[in-house]
């Protein structure tokens, strides 16, 4: 019996990976040129989870795998039109980039795109982003982005990801 219910624990994780991939969007899809415009950029990657307007006249294209994925990838498209970088943003390195006490949510949305958690801290009154991420490409993380009532971002924190923990899974 125990044997059984193991197996049909495999089974179950095995389908809910397999569904899981589809939301992995741009990672199996071509790989976008530099230079290319953007209807070629749309054509290889399909539609964006959203635009991002830049002060530049560009905008930032996010195709995120959240709220389940771990990576985000952002079309940096200048304002005439034409491609200039495509990166996975969920990144040590990219969250580097967020100032502290600078960089308010219209930043964070342009830099690494949307969150796979929203949350709140009522002792400090933060709104809490939480991105899924791989740390130094390995381990299954959360970053945790606070935000004060105003917007500003006040705090950056990480961790474990509790969804990938393996504490609860007896007998493996």
């Amino acid at each position: 019996m125990n044997k059984m219910i193991r197996t049909t624990s495999l089974c179950a994780a095995l389908a809910l990976s397999a569904s899981l991939a589809g939301c992995a969007g741009p990672i199996f899809k071509e790989t976008p040129r530099l230079g290319d415009p953007l209807a070629a950029v749309t054509t290889k990657l399909g539609q964006p989870t959203a635009a991002y307007p830049l002060p530049d006249g560009g905008q930032n294209l996010e195709y995120a795998t959240a709220p389940f994925g771990q990576f985000t990838f952002m079309a940096h498209m200048g304002p005439d039109g034409r491609l200039l970088s495509y990166e996975q943003v969920l990144t040590g390195e990219k969250f580097a980039t967020i100032k502290v006490d600078q960089a308010n949510k219209g930043d964070v949305l342009r830099t690494i795109g949307r969150p796979a958690e929203i949350s709140h801290v009522h002792l400090r009154n933060y709104e809490v982003w939480s991105y899924r991420y791989k740390e130094a490409g390995v381990w299954n993380s959360l970053m945790h982005v606070h935000f004060d009532q105003q917007g500003i971002v006040r705090q950056m924190m990480n961790g474990p990801d509790p969804m990938f923990d393996v504490r609860d899974r007896k007998g493996w």
